[in-house]
């Protein structure tokens, strides 16, 4: 409800530091900066998160595949970021067992893949209790029956972290607004403004109401992901690495049809390595790896992706026998990689990058979700040393490491979820109801319960009361201006749950469109391209 205010509060004003993409890696900056005392505003063209940073593989992993690239020190740092990642965020992280099958022929071989989780356990500072160990092949069918039995040795078996991609990227910005950051979703960047070649600020336009801002700034920092180069248009003096972008696409099959038991991470027989994992009554399966050049807003899964992951399934798990009849939906994301020549798709390095060109633009690219933290602190720590240069400001050392982002501030998930269930009683609510919204919203669900006791007079549309309270709560404390930021960023729902978005998408649509007072024709405008997220999201079948 503040997003016009906010902009009209920065027009014409300067901050210290502006970013440009509410994606993970904006979001972390926009957190460290705020956090350190620096006037900081954020800005997207679209919803947050709404490019890489909802459509990964929902993992906060360290990289294990990366160590045969001999990639030691992205392992090291990576790997430890994971156990801060979810320290800082327990709700939106939860620790997951992974098992690395080992085949006659495979990709890993006893020896190495012993030796490689040894190697992880202690670049990752591993903690005892989650350090890897080795399985024979009976105890590994033990752990997932579905698993191929021929050729099968033995298996590794390790914690990853699995995640909420979009939900952690949103807790990070309203921690960062907590701090004094300003953030507005649905805002775009479309020219730079200079002073004596100098980037001094960003023309930017309300994609919602079509106004035109100047929002002024010390130092712009463009952390747009697949859109860097495009944003570096704008620059004048354009200059250093460009990015290749690869698809990685994602499937979700319900677990009546795939009742995978155990998050496995398996090779293909053209060796790449694919994840499969339970979550929530599903099994979604992904990753696919290859160059994309195409609408960067809308990647789209092809057949061809379709099938390869439709392949590699019923390799790994041939008594199921998956058909693209069982996906109930899919979603697909660009990495945005640093070009690297003549390289594989899987072979270009993760690791990000930074550069500031001769305009004082400061680009961040590349990079992986585990690592959003570590790669801020760089980047605010490069405003740091300019801003002492140019001004005199001196700014404090990183303290992101150790603050819980909006909702984190739990030590004991379950113990919190079955205090929250005695509570949620007078409002109807099971308990598993309560452990999906807590998981979403972690302690703010205090917030969610007091609008359901505060707001039953609305909710005339007869919504169910975990996604009324849940609505009303995005709508005030998330800026959720569309129902397709509702049940994709917010709530997921859209990729794990098809049947709530599909029996509720009126409800909710009409009481946005009151809430909003939305004219018909935004109403409408709205209705469609929800219509049409639903529409790609089962393009694979």
């Amino acid at each position: 409800m503040a997003r016009s205010i906010i902009l009209y509060d920065l027009k014409d004003k300067e901050v210290d530091v502006l970013v440009i993409g509410g994606g993970i890696t904006g979001a972390g900056i926009a957190l460290d900066a705020a956090s350190r005392g620096l006037s900081t505003a954020l800005v997207d063209m679209q919803d947050f998160a709404a490019g890489t940073s909802s459509r990964s593989t929902k993992l906060v992993h360290g990289g294990l595949r990366y160590l045969k690239q001999f990639e030691v020190k992205m392992v090291s740092e990576v790997g430890k970021e994971r156990a801060i990642v979810y320290e800082n965020g327990p709700h939106v992280t939860t620790p997951e067992w992974m098992l690395l099958p080992i085949y006659k022929g495979g990709t890993f071989g006893k020896y190495t893949t012993s030796m490689g989780l040894r190697v992880y356990d202690f670049l990752a500072g591993v903690k005892k209790s989650e350090r890897r160990k080795m399985l024979d092949a009976s105890t590994t069918l033990e752990k997932e029956p579905l698993l191929k039995k021929e050729g099968l040795k033995g298996s590794g078996y390790y914690v990853e972290y699995r995640t909420d991609d979009a939900r952690l990227t949103i807790e990070v910005i309203k921690k960062a607004v907590e701090f004094g950051a300003r953030a507005v979703n649905y805002t775009k960047a479309v020219d730079f403004l200079f002073e004596n070649k100098k980037i001094n600020g960003v023309k930017v336009v309300d994609q919602l109401t079509g106004k035109a801002f100047n929002l002024y700034a010390k130092k712009i920092v463009n952390a747009t992901g697949p859109w860097v180069d495009f944003v570096r248009r704008y620059d004048l003096s354009r200059n250093g690495k460009t990015l290749k972008l690869t698809k990685g696409v994602h499937i979700v099959i319900d677990q009546k049809r795939f009742p995978l038991k155990q998050a496995i991470y398996y090779d293909t027989p053209d060796n790449r390595m694919v994840f499969a994992i339970p979550r929530d009554g599903k099994t979604y399966v992904g990753t696919t790896d290859t160059f994309y050049e195409d609408d960067l807003a809308n990647p789209l899964i092809t057949n061809s992706d379709r099938d390869y992951l439709l392949q590699t399934i019923n390799h790994m798990f041939p008594t199921i026998q998956i058909t693209s009849e069982d996906i109930e939906s899919s979603w697909s994301g660009l990495r945005p990689l640093i070009h690297e020549e003549g390289k594989h798709p899987s072979e270009i390095s993760r690791k990000d990058e930074i550069w500031v060109s001769d305009s004082g633009l400061i680009t961040i690219a590349g990079g992986k979700l585990t690592g959003y933290r570590k790669m801020a602190e760089t980047v605010v720590d490069l405003i740091g040393s300019s801003l002492k240069k140019e001004i005199g400001k001196k700014i404090p050392s990183c303290r992101t490491k150790r603050i819980a982002i909006s909702g984190g501030d739990i030590h004991d998930l379950d113990r919190f979820i079955e205090e929250q269930v005695s509570h949620a009683q007078k409002f109807g609510l099971t308990k598993e109801e309560v452990r999906i919204l807590a998981k979403q919203y972690g302690t703010n669900l205090e917030k969610v319960f007091s609008i359901l006791e505060e707001n039953s007079h609305l909710n005339k549309y007869q919504l169910p009361k975990n996604l009324f309270g849940a609505l009303i709560y995005c709508i005030e404390h998330e800026m959720v201006v569309k129902p397709s930021d509702f049940f994709i960023r917010r709530t997921g729902a859209l990729y794990f749950n098809l049947n709530q978005v599909e029996q509720s998408k009126e409800k909710v649509l009409n009481f946005m469109s009151n809430y909003y007072k939305w004219s018909l024709k935004e109403t409408e405008l709205n209705k469609k391209e929800l219509e049409q997220q639903l529409k790609n999201a089962k393009t694979s079948y």
